[in-house]
């Protein structure tokens, strides 16, 4: 894609946000044809946003979610810090197109994981966590048919990303096994879905050094401080006005949103 593809396409993606409607389709003169351009699109489209960005979220880091997404590998977007939330709050259900939650541990670095660091593994990148915290990520379908839409084509915008709610943080997270944490979500005080954190890549931490690598090959980093999402523990759940979810993670804590009417 030449620098006014990527431009168009990101302009696109941008004025539907706006306007508040649900995305269709690219123009056929910019399309995006892989993942690499699909980040290029996405950065594009954050600078036409404005607005700080505070973290990332990834994506399609379990079996259940690949297979929810027909996806084969990982995708990441980006969680801008107006969209960045403290548990518990309330937000309208009606500034999103179709709204839903997921079940997520999180991670605020303590170091930047710089692209001269890789490779990256589990262990290198768990020396850069500073804290983790149960995590609710707020996803929106702003699409008219996303099975129609490449992987390449939801990662240009942020991959269904609309914010993420933060519960209490935990600074000596080393004393648990990530892995072995189990997690449930809640909808109204009904149970919709447990898992534990080995259903993420076989471990949390598995994402964040997916996550670094990646950005190292686009001669990216990460940056202290930034918070990043390493994937939902159960299926994505489609929310109502109305509706309280809980999602807890055992010996982190829990984390609340409720959707109002207005």
């Amino acid at each position: 894609m030449t620098p006014d593809q990527i431009s168009h396409a990101a302009e696109t993606f941008a004025r539907a946000r706006r306007e508040g409607v649900q995305f269709d389709a690219l123009p056929p003169d910019c399309c995006i044809p892989d993942m690499d351009h699909g980040y290029a699109v996405q950065e594009a489209l954050h600078e036409k946003l404005g607005g700080r960005i505070v973290g990332y979220k990834i994506g399609c880091t379990t079996a259940v979610m690949q297979k929810f997404l027909n996806i084969t590998e990982p995708c990441a977007g980006s969680i801008q810090e107006s969209h960045l939330y403290i548990s518990p709050v309330e937000l309208p259900h009606d500034r999103f197109c179709h709204v839903g939650v997921e079940c997520e541990i999180a991670v605020r670095l303590a170091c930047d994981l710089s692209p001269d660091g890789a490779p990256f593994d589990r262990n290198s990148v768990a020396n850069a966590v500073g804290a983790c915290m149960p995590a609710i990520e707020i996803v929106d379908d702003r699409y008219v048919d996303y099975p129609s839409l490449s992987a390449a084509t939801l990662i240009a915008d942020d991959f269904f990303g609309a914010g993420c709610v933060l519960g209490p943080v935990c600074t000596d997270w080393q004393q648990l096994n990530l892995g072995a944490v189990s997690a449930a979500m809640s909808i109204n005080g009904k149970e919709v879905g447990t898992g534990i954190g080995a259903h993420v890549m076989g471990h949390p931490l598995e994402a964040l050094a997916w996550l670094a690598n990646t950005f190292a090959r686009q001669d990216r980093g990460l940056e202290k401080g930034q918070i990043v999402l390493t994937g939902s523990i159960v299926e994505t759940q489609w929310v109502s006005v109305a509706d309280t979810v809980t999602v807890s993670v055992h010996g982190l804590g829990e984390v609340k949103v409720r959707f109002t009417k207005n």
